[in-house]
């Protein structure tokens, strides 16, 4: 039971985080504006929690740094 709640928190946790960090992505034009899933920046998320990462703001502002970051670099490469 214990277990349960604790995935659950950590599924809220990076909803969260991706809801308001790719609702910032789409208002910029870094992703399309589409229902779907953006796959590279869930996996910063994911990482970035791995790492440590629990506040869902700092995980979002984090993960848009990253994300832009990386694209900066394809831009360039």
């Amino acid at each position: 039971m214990l277990v349960e709640r604790g995935l659950q928190a950590m599924n809220e946790l990076v909803s969260d985080a991706y809801a308001i960090a790719a609702n910032y992505l789409r208002r910029s034009g870094a992703i399309p504006d589409t229902l779907a899933t953006n796959d590279r920046l869930l996996e910063i998320i994911v990482k970035l929690l791995q790492h440590g990462e629990v506040n869902k703001i700092r995980l979002a502002n984090k993960a848009i740094t990253h994300f832009e970051t990386q694209s900066e670099a394809r831009a360039v490469a």
